[in-house]
């Protein structure tokens, strides 16, 4: 059985971690670069309000930033062929934990008598996404470089609550067959909110906030396409492995 959880859960995962990475290149990545640009200064957000700080710049340090530009070009290519191996790397180990995470949940559901097929596999992943992504990205939402947020432990705390509160909630609104087990499924999926996710005094972030509405709506499509290919994937391997 741990064989079968393991074997079918990393080459499930792997396989979407793979995919995740491609669509990550494709529509995510570019606003990170950009967004790096807000964080370090070289955009600037209403930029006509800076004008004449800008104008205090002398030829003479454009020609230096120019020159170790020029410089640097060679390694710029070596840091963007790591960032992209390291994305690629760090994306399957992710989406490898994943499916191992799903397919357990399948194991547990067989224990009880529900075998899951491809296609209940997809609704087991669009689960995941739900409370691995959707449900927090509702308090905290995807964070685009240059933004500003609460305290990481307060999130931390916030968002793994989250996570295990819709998990067990659509678990039980999913297999629960009396109205007290829906009722309490519904409680866990509300809870998380009601409590409310850490918020800031204030907001002072410099990334344009159309820039991270973007970003976060891609984030989350991307998230729902690969969360519903690793659950298809991941149940097709375990339906069509010998128990």
């Amino acid at each position: 059985m741990i064989k079968r959880m393991l074997a079918g859960g990393i080459i499930a995962g792997f396989a979407a971690g793979l995919l995740a990475a491609v669509l990550h290149f494709a529509f995510v990545q570019n606003l990170i670069l950009l967004g790096e640009q807000y964080e370090t200064g070289a955009l600037v957000h209403f930029e006509h309000q800076v004008e004449a700080q800008a104008a205090t710049h002398d030829h003479a340090g454009d020609e230096a930033v120019a020159g170790h530009d020029h410089g640097a070009a060679g390694a710029d290519n070596t840091d963007d062929f790591q960032r992209n191996a390291l994305t690629v790397l760090f994306t399957t180990l992710i989406y490898a934990s994943y499916g191992i995470l799903l397919v357990a949940g399948f194991s547990l559901a067989e224990h009880f008598g529900r075998t899951v097929s491809a296609g209940e596999g997809v609704l087991w992943g669009l689960s995941g996404f739900a409370a691995f992504q959707l449900a927090p990205a509702m308090g905290l939402p995807p964070e685009l470089p240059g933004s500003v947020a609460a305290d990481l432990g307060a999130r931390q705390a916030w968002w793994l609550g989250t996570v295990l509160a819709t998990g067990v909630g659509l678990a039980l609104l999913g297999y629960g067959r009396t109205a007290l087990t829906a009722a309490l499924g519904g409680a866990l999926l509300a809870a998380p909110h009601a409590i409310g996710a850490p918020r800031l005094d204030q907001f002072y972030g410099i990334a344009p906030p159309e820039l991270a509405a973007e970003f976060a709506a891609r984030v989350l499509g991307v998230g729902f396409v690969v969360w519903g290919a690793l659950g298809w994937l991941a149940g097709r391997l375990w339906s069509r492995t010998p128990a």
